[in-house]
């Protein structure tokens, strides 16, 4: 997947604007991303090493493990979900490709996960496994893992 956009700062006003299409990943809240999605996330898409949570580069990390890198419980995860879900919301000219948090190393089912999601903004675009359990209108990217 290439990664077609950058972060970039106006001239007018100094601030960061988001770009057309953000990686969204499952992380530890050390930021130690080192493999599966958050790997792609550093090596592609600006995640920041030692920075587990949130917007970075042309990445957002939605923790999944804490900072022993130990699995998180399902409650801990949705309300990172939940600010992520916020996020999306406030930039709607963002498009956000959402894999598969959380059903990898951390141990987690698509169909526990996936329904956290349930109410996205239609700018979020999701794995093409989460199909049975997130809303029958979203969008889905069969690249996303």
């Amino acid at each position: 997947m290439n990664n077609p956009c950058s972060e970039v700062t106006t001239e007018e006003t100094g601030t960061n604007v988001l770009q057309p299409e953000i990686f969204v990943f499952g992380s530890n809240l050390s930021g130690i991303h080192g493999a599966g999605a958050a790997k792609a996330a550093l090596d592609k898409w600006g995640a920041q090493f030692n920075n587990g949570l949130g917007f970075q580069g042309n990445s957002y990390a939605i923790p999944t493990k804490d900072e022993r890198v130990q699995t998180l419980d399902i409650e801990t995860v949705k309300v990172f979900v939940r600010a992520f879900l916020a996020f999306a919301f406030q930039h709607t000219e963002t498009k956000f490709l959402i894999t598969r948090i959380g059903c990898g190393l951390a141990g987690f089912k698509d169909e526990e996960i996936a329904p956290l999601f349930r109410g996205a903004t239609k700018n979020c675009v999701f794995s093409a496994a989460w199909k049975e359990w997130v809303s029958p209108k979203a969008t889905f990217d069969e690249r996303l893992f």
